[in-house]
């Protein structure tokens, strides 16, 4: 059989698969495994040889260590209450503006997604934590779902994050090492946090119903020496475990992987200090990060052997010569990838895509000369806008089961729509000017 038709039924298989409702790791490897043995026909030892190789490069993988250590940290700060105390702080100091706990929502999920690296523990958190306080103060629905949505997805992007870890673990390259993937996610999440605050000040200027300020009788209750200490009491546990983990690694001190160690080491200490660290803490933190490693990991194997297996059949070569044999220009090329993975992102999970498309897509990017951590990062925006999009966004439906009763679906993709553009904006600023995602690389690494 043609290259360009196993190529087209491979992926064809796998959509269906997929949508069929199977496990995305197993259907990978089972996909993988189908068309291997087509290709090389029916030889089963080449291709168990082929899969043992692959689960052999993922365990030998050092840097793949970071991905418990990171999510160990993410769940005893979640069980530590610092993104509550932070919040209740920030709430006392920027509630009396228009919009002001919403921009409390914004920077709490900044702060905590610098210490956390995945999206479900920012969301949930203040899914929980935040929701009822907006909606008491009279904030429109839509509003308070996009906010807390959209700034909780900052946590896989704002280093240290989970996706970086397996990005830079997929690669193998020096220009995408997790070192130069977390400099260059600091600017492009500051950047969209920076975009959603203006957005939410200058909406509620506009439309001071949509977020109204506290009442000045509550914002009376403390001095601006007591706001200022309160925020700083709050602020400085985190940022100094943001210092031990991102400092360590920008300084050239630690590598990612003895930096997640000792973030896990401040997150137990921090967990301490607070008065949350008890047998059943640890029981849970430990099991949820047994869980979501195994998931990742499975993934990890399965998507390694689909490529593996695609790439041995000249899959990469069809759409390479596809895409570029096409005589598009180099930025048509990157935008039909980028328009391949917002797809993608609509329906399949983050891990999953990154798994299947960063082998195929990485060979013709260095092809058309393009800086590779230029469009890693375009790669890791685009797919955090997928956490927000409906119908599958993992993010919208991590903030459903915390919501009050009552809190329509529909109320919460309309409420996200802003947020999905404020993403796309960015986006385009990134690709526009890509010293804001080269510039700090460049000048911690000189890459």
């Amino acid at each position: 059989m043609s290259p360009e038709f196993l190529t087209v039924a491979m992926f064809g298989t796998l959509i269906v698969a997929v949508a069929l409702g199977h496990p995305l790791a197993y259907t990978l490897a089972g996909v993988a495994t189908l068309f291997g043995l087509i290709d090389n026909g029916f030889n089963v030892p080449m291709l168990f040889n082929m899969f043992a190789n692959n689960c052999w490069g993922v365990m030998d993988n050092y840097v793949l260590v970071a991905i418990p250590l990171f999510i160990f940290m993410a769940q005893l700060l979640d069980r530590s209450k610092v993104a509550e105390k932070l919040f209740e702080s920030l709430y006392i100091v920027l509630g009396s503006l228009k919009g002001g706990l919403g921009l409390a929502v914004v920077v709490v999920c900044t702060v905590f997604a610098a210490t956390t690296g995945i999206i479900g523990a920012s969301v949930v958190a203040m899914g929980l934590l935040a929701t009822p306080a907006l909606l008491d103060k009279g904030y429109d629905k839509g509003l308070t779902s996009g906010i807390i949505c959209a700034a909780g997805t900052l946590g896989i992007l704002i280093p240290p994050s989970i996706m970086m870890v397996v990005y830079g673990g997929l690669t193998g390259l020096k220009e995408t090492s997790v070192g130069n993937l977390f400099a260059g996610a600091v600017i492009p999440g500051l950047i969209l946090s920076g975009l959603y605050f203006l957005y939410i000040l200058i909406r509620c200027t506009i439309n001071p119903k949509d977020g109204p300020p506290i009442s000045k009788e509550e914002a009376r209750k403390w001095t601006a020496a007591q706001k200022w200490a309160m925020t700083l009491k709050s602020l400085v546990p985190p940022l100094a475990l943001i210092f031990m983990v991102m400092g360590t690694i920008l300084g050239g001190v630690a590598t990612p992987t003895e930096a997640a160690g000792l973030g896990a080491l401040g997150a137990f200490i921090l967990a301490l200090a607070n008065r949350q660290l008890t047998w059943q803490v640890l029981k849970e933190a430990s099991y949820a990060t047994l869980r979501t490693t195994a998931m990742v990991m499975m993934l990890f194997i399965g998507g390694k052997f689909f490529s593996s297996v695609f790439l041995s059949m000249g899959g990469g070569d069809v759409v390479a010569d596809l895409l570029i044999g096409s005589g598009l220009s180099t930025w048509a090329v990157i935008a039909i990838m980028m328009l391949i993975v917002f797809i993608m992102g609509m329906f399949v999970d983050w891990a999953a895509i990154l798994l299947v498309t960063v082998p195929i897509f990485m060979p013709i990017v260095l092809e058309l000369d393009v800086d590779p951590l230029w469009f890693s990062m375009l790669m890791c925006v685009n797919l955090q806008t997928s956490f927000l999009t409906p119908p599958f966004g993992y993010a919208l439906f991590y903030f459903a089961g915390v919501a009050p009763k009552g809190y329509d679906m529909m109320v919460i993709y309309r409420g996200i729509l802003p947020f999905v553009l404020l993403q796309l904006i960015g986006l385009t600023l990134m690709a526009l000017f890509p010293q804001t995602i080269t510039w700090l690389p460049s000048l911690f690494f000189g890459s």
